[in-house]
């Protein structure tokens, strides 16, 4: 790679975001663990949490009941998302100050591609270190930034001294760092590839580099060559300035479990109805509607069905939703938690598929 035409890319990713904001706008919960969604005697989860919840070992995505169970001391608030966008607006009109080039992937993380900016003699350092100041001055919130060459090191980047932390991995670096990585660090490896990657003595970026292509092709087809190319450190995914949803999605977790299969199926349709009304706001129609399913033990499963015709209320939607969970165990098992996904979008006109996704923001 030549030095010369190395990029300059930015990871900002906002530290603990959402008890970030209930901290800064209520003020008795500062310095206090906060945990933002479901109550502990609900069947909710967890959104996210402060660092003083984090102590005692609470994460994202676990039951709210298991975080009052190690912190009963701790503050559980409703998520408030008007004001998680209002302060995400914020902070993207302080990132196009600095550059017309970023990408946001969700409320509170984007990429800013940097390198034909001017400001601060043109370091990426430097200009990270002016964003999170100008987040913290005008939003009261924390940042925190990685910056390398590529995304996928500029990601790794912004998490290495969280909160309020700055890194940067320069081109000189990218290879030997990524081959210290743990195969869970890397862009596209989930739970069941790392174990499966375990399973084949691959446990590091050294270890994936040491397999010539052909052997990752074998074992993990397409993804194979991203595997190969990320172990040694190499990442081409430009950044894009405007990221199309690819899929809407709702679900909803129930106080009570629900069995009778005219209820499930009944609110699956109250949910699909909400996915409709959310793409058509977007000026957007569906092909593939997905439901997903968890059972009161929590196993959960998945159902999906594309069309040939766009998706809508006024088709025979509820004979295909009843279709995907026919061979399922509605109706036998309790269900605590149902959700319904709409993908395979595109313009109204029907003239553009989009292929990235952005969960929360719009271009």
């Amino acid at each position: 790679m030549s030095l010369s035409s190395t990029r300059k890319i930015i990871h900002i990713d906002m530290d603990a975001f959402f008890a970030a904001v209930e901290q800064r706008d209520f003020p008795q919960y500062r310095n206090k663990p906060v945990i933002v969604g479901g109550a502990p005697d609900a069947r909710g989860v967890v959104a996210t949490c402060s660092y003083e919840a984090r102590q005692y070992g609470i994460h994202s995505a676990m039951p709210s009941a298991h975080a009052y169970r190690l912190c009963p001391q701790a503050i559980f608030v409703k998520p408030r998302f008007d004001a998680y966008q209002q302060a995400s607006t914020a902070i993207r009109k302080i990132f196009a100050d600095y550059t017309d080039l970023f990408e946001p992937l969700s409320l509170d993380e984007a990429y800013l591609d940097v390198s034909h900016a001017s400001l601060h003699q043109g370091s990426a350092t430097l200009i990270a270190k002016a964003i999170k100041a100008s987040i913290k001055q005008e939003t009261g919130l924390i940042a925190s930034a990685g910056v390398s060459y590529n995304k996928f090191l500029a990601k790794i980047a912004s998490d290495i001294n969280k909160p309020d932390g700055l890194y940067l991995i320069t081109p000189e670096q990218g290879s030997s760092f990524a081959e210290r990585l743990p195969v869970e660090k890397f862009h596209g490896v989930g739970k069941a590839t790392s174990i499966k990657m375990h399973s084949l003595g691959i446990n590091t970026g050294k270890d994936l580099k040491e397999l010539p292509l052909e052997t990752l092709q074998h074992y993990f087809g397409k993804a194979g060559l991203h595997y190969y190319s990320i172990s040694r450190g190499i990442d081409h995914r430009p950044v894009n300035n405007c990221r199309i949803r690819k899929s809407v999605g709702v679900e909803v977790t129930f106080q009570q479990d629900i069995k009778a299969k005219q209820d499930v199926i009944a609110q699956l349709q109250s949910l699909l109805d909400k996915a409709l009304s959310k793409v058509a706001e977007k000026q957007l129609v569906a092909r593939t509607l997905t439901v997903k399913i968890k059972y009161h033990d929590f196993v959960q499963i998945t159902r999906s069905r594309t069309l040939p015709q766009i998706i809508s209320a006024a088709s025979s939607i509820g004979v295909i939703v009843e279709d995907l969970v026919r061979n399922t165990d509605i109706g036998r098992r309790n269900v605590r938690l149902l959700g319904v996904t709409l993908s395979s979008l595109e313009s109204k006109s029907g003239q553009t598929r989009f292929q990235q996704m952005d969960l929360f923001g719009d271009c």
